[in-house]
Order: structure tokens, then C-alpha cells, then sequence
């Protein structure tokens, strides 16, 4: 399974089965059958279908970096000179009274899956929620080939993108990944945070010492992520999917029907969440690849955040909502807490909340968040 000792680079060149799991990279006779039924616009349109559902007016549009901001190679997605993240606000004109909210999805997700919380979020204040660089309608550049440098590359594309929103001060919100990359954001700059909402964190835990101990955290996990994670261990996280070609879109369904159960309180329509799930995770695996290089073994991160929170400005307040029945252990946010005794550090339990737990339990987590935000807004301490 590999272990989590370095950061050792990864190898660029990619054997025979990998260059057929991105639609760039498909042998020609794939290309002209269309192995791979997903481009950006089936993504754009998939993503309309899904923020539709919104009762409040939103505005999408391209967030160019600066010309500054730079990763390893060109933007390959769009042929552009400089990257881009795609970004959809609700309440964009509203007055600095109220502190905005920027929201960063997780590895499988992109900005939709907030579709949920954004009309409650967006409420009385501005809510801004983005694709990360190499996810979504976003960039697809090129990311380093060691964890420090693939995650430096992501924050520092945050950064960027937060000077052209000319944004000073904001609550950041993250799930899983996003939450990995919004506490690494804070650790890095610290001044541009109000508050930490750290939801279902991937990258907290450090990886297993050795195959005993491994196996007895693997058994917390699902058994089809098990299975899965097994047979891609040496690809991609969402290999299988573009190897499927035509049938991705039912190997969704077959492999996740949890996250149709998820979104399911806001439509009935189950082609519209899997077109989306799968046009997301269907195109050239950019971001997917710097995650990759970003973990060892069972997706374990190689610089787990545990270790490096001590360091976070005690004057952040970090709070971290979690499901109660999740696969991820919450035990890391409750040993965090302890040590941040002298800063404000709360853990919050989605009751009956899985790891989607914005979206298992969409009207808890928007009570959650929103008094987190107007106790930001009132400068008083949550409870």
C-alpha cells in the first residue's frame, strides 16, 4: 500500500493504462468514438441544471489569476496564458456590514454540491463558492510533482484568486480536501481570516505505522472505498471512472448511491446529480493528480494537518462540523480542541450526518454555520 514516510516526487511519465484515463490523452480510435461521453460544456451544462435549483439570483463568471500566479505548465483545459477559477457568488453587491463566506468543495465534489446551503448562507450576506485550480470548470494546469509544492500551488492560487476578488476579510469554509486547503490557506495567511469552518476534514490523521495498524483503520472505511481505493491505489482517484467511458455515469450509481440518497431532498431528478458527478470527475485529471501526489498509501496525507495546527494564529476561531457517522475519525478535531485550549476551537456533531454532512442534514449545517456567521459579524465568541 506504500507508506507515509517523505514527500518523494512522483514520476511524470505514466504507463499504458493511465494515459487512457484522461479525455486529452485517449488513443485516437477512443477519440472519434467518444470513449469518454463528458466535455466542458456537458460540465457547464450539468452544473446549470443542478444551481437552478437555487431560489436566490446567482452570478457565475471566470476569475482570471494574476499574472504572477504561475504552476508547472500552461492551462491545458483552455489553451490560456493565465489560469482561472470559476466562481459563483450570491449578494455579490452587498454592503461590508455582514462578513462573507467563501466556500471550497472536496475532491469528488465542485461548487454545486453547495446548492443546499447557498440560498441560507446567502441569506444577509455575500457568499462566494469557487472550483479549486485543476477541478470543475476551473484551470487544469499542471501541478507540482511533491506534496509541498502540488499544495502550495493550491493556496497560493486561492490567494490569487482572492486579491481579484479584492476580498479582505472572510469566513472560509471547506469540506474534506476543501477543508485540508482552507487550513492550510489560514495557516499561510492568516490575516484575510474571521473564522475556520473546517467540515468532514480530509488530510487531519497521520497515515498508519505499519500493515497491522493499517488494516485496523481501513476497516473503519466502507467496504466499496476499500475495494475501490485497493484496485486504483497505483492511478488516479477517479481512474476507473473515465475507464468506464460510456458507462461512468452508471458506475455512479451502482458505486454511490449514497450521494443520490444526499441530494435527493433537493430534487428527485437522479440523472441531473449523476451528470454532474460524473462531468466533474470525467475530464482531464489535474487537480485529481496533485491529490494524488498529495497522499500515500490509503489516501493518507503525506503532510497531515494534526501537526501542523499548533501553529495556526490562536486569534482564528476554527470550528469543525463533523458526521456522526462518517468514515472519517473525529477524534483528531476533539485532540485539536485540547490544544488549542487558549483559542476558540469548537466540534460540532451532524447527527446522523455522513461524511456530505452539508448536505445529509442541510438544515442543521445552515443553523450551524449561520450563528457561527453572525457571531462573527456581532464579534462575539460562539457558544
Amino acid at each position: 500500500m506504500g507508506d507515509c514516510n517523505g514527500s518523494e516526487s512522483v514520476p511524470t511519465t505514466r504507463n499504458w493504462l493511465e494515459s487512457w484515463v484522461s479525455p486529452l490523452d485517449l488513443p485516437p480510435w477512443m477519440r472519434s468514438f467518444k470513449w469518454i461521453p463528458s466535455s466542458a460544456e456537458d460540465l457547464a451544462a450539468a452544473e446549470r441544471t443542478i444551481l437552478a435549483y437555487l431560489k436566490t439570483q446567482y452570478h457565475g463568471r471566470f476569475v482570471p489569476l494574476s499574472a504572477g500566479f504561475s504552476v508547472n505548465g500552461p492551462d491545458i483545459s483552455h489553451a490560456s496564458p493565465r489560469n482561472r477559477i470559476w466562481t459563483v457568488s450570491i449578494n455579490g453587491n452587498l454592503s461590508d456590514t455582514t462578513t462573507p463566506v467563501v466556500l471550497v468543495h472536496g475532491l469528488g465534489g465542485r461548487l454545486a454540491i453547495w446548492a443546499q446551503n447557498m440560498d441560507a448562507l446567502g441569506h444577509q450576506r455575500t457568499v462566494h463558492a469557487f472550483d479549486l485550480l485543476g477541478f470543475g470548470q476551473s484551470s487544469r494546469p499542471v501541478f507540482g510533482t511533491t506534496a509541498e509544492t502540488a499544495e502550495a500551488q493550491f493556496v497560493d492560487s486561492i490567494e490569487a484568486w482572492r486579491k481579484e476578488m479584492k476580498l479582505s476579510k472572510f469566513i472560509l469554509l471547506g469540506h474534506s480536501l476543501g477543508a485540508y486547503l482552507a487550513a492550510s490557506y489560514s495557516l499561510k495567511y492568516p490575516q484575510h481570516i474571521r473564522h475556520l469552518i473546517m467540515v468532514d476534514p480530509w488530510g487531519l490523521a497521520a497515515g498508519p505505522l505499519n500493515k497491522s495498524q493499517e488494516r485496523a483503520q481501513l476497516a473503519k472505511f466502507p467496504l466499496w472505498l476499500r475495494a475501490v481505493a485497493v484496485l486504483l491505489q497505483p492511478f488516479n482517484p477517479f481512474a476507473c471512472l473515465r475507464l468506464a467511458g460510456p458507462w461512468g455515469p452508471n458506475l455512479i450509481k451502482l458505486c454511490r448511491p449514497d450521494l443520490l440518497r444526499t441530494f435527493s431532498t433537493m430534487t428527485t431528478d437522479e440523472k441531473a446529480i449523476v451528470n454532474y458527478i460524473y462531468h466533474c470527475n470525467a475530464q482531464h485529471p489535474s487537480g485529481e493528480s496533485a491529490f494524488k501526489v498529495m497522499t500515500c498509501g490509503f489516501g493518507w496525507s503525506k503532510n497531515p494537518m494534526y501537526n501542523r495546527m499548533p501553529a495556526l494564529e490562536r486569534a482564528i476561531p476554527v470550528t469543525f462540523i463533523c458526521g456522526s457517522e462518517s468514515w472519517i475519525d473525529n477524534k483528531v478535531a476533539y485532540a485539536i480542541k485540547d490544544f488549542r485550549n487558549d483559542a476558540v476551537t469548537n466540534v460540532i456533531l451532524g447527527n446522523g450526518s455522513g461524511h456530505h454532512v452539508y448536505a445529509d442534514t442541510a438544515g442543521e449545517f445552515n443553523d450551524i454555520v449561520g450563528r457561527i456567521c453572525q457571531n462573527v459579524d456581532e464579534g462575539t465568541k460562539p457558544p
